[in-house]
């Protein structure tokens, strides 16, 4: 049965080596549309699958904005990318303590998948409304989170040449995907850059962040941005693939993979800040975490578990904070705008 490679090789037939955007756009596409790719089962595990104190968290975070906001009713509640459901899950357990809040809330999921729409439905307790993407949402104060979503947007690679800075493209030599590079230079801030280095950048991100920052601006709200990257715009080439749990090559079963990069937060604060929010905070998940209590939070689980419950609670909370697991290579950009925090 023709797949994803058979159709990326005749779009190169007919059109020559594409983009690696397009490359990740289209294998993505179909990848997350197809299949649950999160758990044992699955691809890749995230934070709130691995413990439900990361999602109480956030929802208890958001829960303050809320109120420091003035409590808007309504106010919009937005995750990018919410898996099966389990962080909305916990967040909004968390955040039910208080009635106004919940009775305000409208929830918006932006998941283009049927299958993970159909795990959120299964998951959450209150009917959310689903978007493909921000645009989708109504305007008004919003509150916004997104947890690894920004990874799993398509980049450009351009790559250091003797004849400068080159697009990175994707052709097939026999029945094998490779990468070539473009005849025509492109501009950019690494002159100096050796031969063979490679810079990236995600139109598609700085798109979702230039909005996010433009409906924060005018109508209020906040944001928690959490993803793995780094602070500042350096060369290196970040783009990823994973199969069951293990590292994969980015040219060999394109849909079948899950293809990610590295987050360019320079970038992203950048496109917020001129979209007119704030950029308030840039920190570590580590940090952040223990900033909003979550040592407390394992204290007050271990107190009514078992033995093995508080040995999983040790482990869950060594992965999310601990500086040689995600506690150091995930970063967590804070936003709002003058009236918020």
């Amino acid at each position: 049965m023709p797949g994803v490679a058979d159709d990326l090789r005749r779009l190169i037939a007919e059109k020559g080596p594409i983009s690696v955007a397009q490359y990740i756009e289209i294998s993505n596409a179909h990848y997350y549309a197809t299949r649950d790719p999160l758990g044992v089962a699955g691809d890749f595990t995230t934070a709130p699958e691995i413990s439900q104190m990361f999602g109480e968290l956030l929802g208890l975070w958001c829960l303050v904005q809320w109120r420091q906001m003035g409590a808007p009713d309504p106010i919009n509640i937005v995750e990018a990318g919410p898996g099966r459901g389990t962080l909305m899950a916990d967040f909004l357990r968390a955040a039910g303590q208080d009635l106004a809040f919940t009775q305000a809330l409208r929830l918006y999921l932006i998941e283009t998948s049927p299958t993970l729409r159909q795990a959120q439905k299964d998951k959450l307790h209150i009917e959310p409304v689903w978007c493909d993407t921000l645009d989708d949402v109504p305007e008004g104060p919003m509150l916004f989170v997104a947890n690894e979503f920004f990874d799993a947007l398509p980049i450009q690679q351009f790559e250091r040449t003797l004849e400068g800075w080159c697009e990175r493209l994707i052709d097939v030599e026999g029945d094998k995907f490779c990468f070539v590079v473009s005849d025509k230079t492109e501009a950019n801030e690494f002159p100096d850059a050796a031969v063979g280095e490679v810079i990236e950048t995600c139109p598609a991100g700085m798109a979702v962040a230039q909005s996010l920052g433009e409906r924060i601006a005018a109508h209020g709200g906040g944001a928690l941005i959490i993803d793995y990257g780094y602070a500042k715009t350096e060369p290196g080439d970040t783009l990823q693939a994973v199969k069951n749990h293990r590292y994969h090559s980015v040219l060999a079963d394109p849909g079948e993979v899950d293809l990610t990069a590295h987050v360019n937060f320079e970038q992203l604060y950048q496109a917020i800040n001129e979209a007119g929010a704030n950029v308030e905070i840039f920190v570590t998940q580590r940090n952040f975490s223990l900033n909003l209590g979550i040592e407390q939070r394992a204290e007050i689980l271990s107190a009514e578990a078992t033995p093995e419950q508080v040995e999983e609670i040790k482990s869950a909370l060594n992965l999310l904070i601990g500086e040689d697991e995600m506690g150091n290579l995930f970063k967590v950009l804070v936003v709002n705008n003058e009236t918020t925090c």
